[in-house]
């Protein structure tokens, strides 16, 4: 089939990888602008952009994707289908409109659980037990189309960046199975009315930790924050992003907040139990092992 790809993160980048080492062919790309990034905040490149100029594959960057211009291009090059892992931007009618068999996205739930934008770290937020990819037809409502394929994998251990990873690897083929079921003809399946969330973008006030909940809802927390925006809270007046954490075995008595170190490991006391905490980050200074940094702080402080 004739494809235009549509992603932009790094997570798109299996699914690109797969599709150009098929026998299906990539007219283009099609990914979000160029955006300031790092210190110096210089307009940068999607990882998706880098990856398809390296395989020789023309790239757009529409502003929007309703675009005259785009449009436009679009039109022109007439795709049979247009693949879509993690593009970040809502497709106009007009625009679903124009590939021959339709628009397919991968996304990284078990559909309809987590329609949104971040299915993943929501997931693991709300304490799922299992987790998965899906592969449906795009409607103009949020995720809401009928689905060639999915998958469910037992919750593991691991944050939401690992997690995210994991999944765009195994997903990859899940998209080019799906796209052969598209091009075969093959009929996918409505989505069941009953089970729908919504996975909203994870803020930076979402990521606030609560020291007065359960240490597995902070540590749900802290996983599915991580790397991004960070799950975060208050010690001296400055901010201490918290990366990794884990529900302590045993629990001593204390008051939320409240760090107790031994030599080898920190922790919190919390609204029920004890979190164990993994790596953090000061502000100001870079990631570091929990203990390493608790070597400075001493027992009895409180977080906030």
């Amino acid at each position: 089939m004739r494809l235009v790809f549509a992603g932009t993160p790094d997570v798109a980048l299996p699914s690109l990888n797969a599709l150009h080492a098929s026998r299906h062919q990539i007219l283009a790309v099609v990914t979000r602008p160029d955006a300031p990034s790092g210190r110096g905040r210089r307009l940068t490149a999607s990882p998706v952009a880098v990856r398809a100029q390296e395989l020789g594959i023309p790239v757009h960057k529409p502003g929007k994707p309703g675009d005259e211009d785009f449009v436009a291009e679009l039109s022109r090059l007439a795709p049979d289908a247009c693949p879509v892992v993690a593009y970040g931007a809502l497709l106009p009618q007009r625009v679903l409109d124009i590939p021959r068999l339709g628009w397919l996205n991968l996304h990284f739930s078990e559909l309809p659980r987590w329609r949104g934008a971040a299915p993943v770290q929501r997931a693991i937020m709300a304490g799922d037990d299992t987790i998965g990819t899906s592969c449906f037809r795009i409607v103009r409502e949020l995720d809401a189309g009928d689905v060639y394929r999915t998958s469910s994998i037992p919750m593991p251990d691991a944050t939401a960046g690992e997690l995210l990873s994991t999944l765009a690897e195994s997903g990859a083929s899940q998209l080019l199975e799906s796209l052969e079921a598209m091009e075969a003809g093959e009929t996918p399946t409505p989505q069941p009315e009953e089970g729908i969330t919504v996975a909203p973008k994870v803020s930076v006030a979402d990521a606030r930790i609560d020291w007065k909940v359960s240490a597995m809802e902070i540590r749900n927390l802290v996983m599915g924050c991580s790397p991004d925006p960070g799950a975060w809270c208050e010690l001296d007046d400055g901010r201490l992003k918290v990366y990794r954490a884990r529900v302590a075995d045993e629990a001593e008595p204390g008051d939320p907040g409240r760090l107790r170190t031994t030599k080898r490991e920190v922790f919190v006391a919390t609204g029920r139990g004890e979190l164990e905490l993994l790596e953090v980050q000061p502000a100001g200074k870079r990631r570091i092992a929990a203990i390493d940094w608790a070597r400075n702080n001493a027992t009895g402080k409180v977080l906030t």
